[in-house]
């Protein structure tokens, strides 16, 4: 595809030999320490972005170009360069040469793989989480709960956010390190498509809360397997609900395979 007029070399996407995984390397006469600036600085405008992109101020199919956003963020080229590069090796935007980026639109296939292996992952931690449940942390949990209920979503949405990541954190506590970041990284990658929910369904909100009270009672009394029940249905409800919107036609074998098997069979 030709460039379009007045649009400069830096508007164009980093090449798929910028995708190697490797930092750049160090332009000659530059020092150690000017080079790990950059690269400190190139990830937080990585972050900035991720962020703009997760919350949903950067829309699904909103073109993203360099120089705009860098004059936006208040940064040169070089490190928007190096963000964007990490936001493709992520999935998050769609860049090609000789064309300009845009945040990916909702990939069907993707969220049925994420709350899928959610589903899993989150159900084996809750279990165990049960086992090992204290009064305070009891009240930690119930805590979160209330400031959520308390907060307006689409008002103060970061801030039901941080209480809802909270909420999950204390319930899936339980299992090792490793585990931990895999469910935070799906948590992560799944926090658009819980913004879409709430957009589009406001009057499951209800519904919603009554789950996160059915899970904070199942960890109360100790019973691994309804606490594995609740937060399967749960996350299925989420993705489901999501896929119904954008995506009728799909069929969501990961979400409900794994909703057969830890939702005790049924769907």
């Amino acid at each position: 595809m030709s460039r379009s007029r007045g649009e400069s070399s830096d508007e164009q996407a980093p090449t798929a030999s910028a995708s190697d995984g490797q930092s750049p390397s160090v332009p000659s006469g530059e020092s150690p320490a000017a080079a790990a600036g950059g690269r400190r600085l190139a990830l937080d405008v990585h972050g900035r972005l991720r962020a703009m992109i997760l919350n949903g101020e950067l829309r699904p199919g909103s073109v993203l170009l360099q120089a705009e956003m860098a004059r936006k963020l208040g940064v040169s080229r070089t490190p928007m360069r190096e963000a964007f590069r990490l936001l493709q090796e992520e999935g998050l935007i769609d860049a090609r040469p000789d064309q300009r980026a845009r945040v990916r639109a909702v990939d069907p296939a993707d969220l049925d793989a994420v709350y899928g292996a959610r589903i899993m992952l989150e159900t084996l931690a809750v279990s165990m989480t049960a086992k090992s449940f204290t009064t305070a942390d009891i009240e930690r949990m119930g805590d979160a709960l209330k400031r959520m209920q308390g907060l307006a979503v689409d008002e103060r949405p970061d801030e039901w956010h941080a209480a809802h990541h909270e909420f999950h954190g204390i319930a899936t506590m339980a299992v090792g390190p490793h585990v931990r970041r895999m469910i935070a990284s799906l948590g992560e990658q799944s926090e658009r498509y819980i913004r879409l929910a709430q957009l589009g369904a406001h009057s499951s909100w209800g519904t919603a809360y009554a789950e996160h009270e059915a899970l904070l009672a199942a960890l109360r009394t100790s019973d691994p397997a309804e606490a594995a029940r609740v937060v399967a249905r749960h996350l299925a409800r989420t993705a489901l609900n999501v896929l119904a919107d954008v995506a009728p036609e799909y069929e969501p074998a990961a979400t409900r395979a794994a909703l057969g098997i830890a939702g005790n069979g049924r769907s």
